[in-house]
């Protein structure tokens, strides 16, 4: 019972820690992000817990972006849906080709 309870502490402590470092650093509340981490990191599950209640941003976070030469922000491209082979004209064509050549 005690491993299953300190797995779980170390699970909301892992997870608090990831929060706080992914976290841009205008959105921390309270204190500057680098003190979130310290804290975080010194006072185990207490500070994850201070992290939640007091230092998370309040809200839905806004979305990540990447930065190009002179045009300002702009939204991460969403990678394309994997196509599966029937969803593939050239696929297909090349298939019924093949199935022919071999009757």
């Amino acid at each position: 019972m005690s491993v299953l309870l300190g797995l779980a502490l170390l699970a909301f402590w892992l997870y608090c820690l990831f929060d706080v470092i992914t976290t841009p650093d205008e959105q921390a509340r309270n204190l500057p992000k680098i003190l979130w981490v310290l804290i975080v990191v010194l006072l185990f599950s207490v500070g994850a817990l201070f992290w939640l209640l007091l230092g998370r941003p309040l809200g839905p976070r806004a979305p990540r972006t990447i930065f190009r030469d002179d045009s300002g922000p702009q939204p991460r491209p969403r990678p394309q849906a994997p196509k599966g082979p029937d969803d593939d004209p050239d696929f297909l064509k090349d298939l019924d080709r093949r199935l022919r050549d071999e009757d």
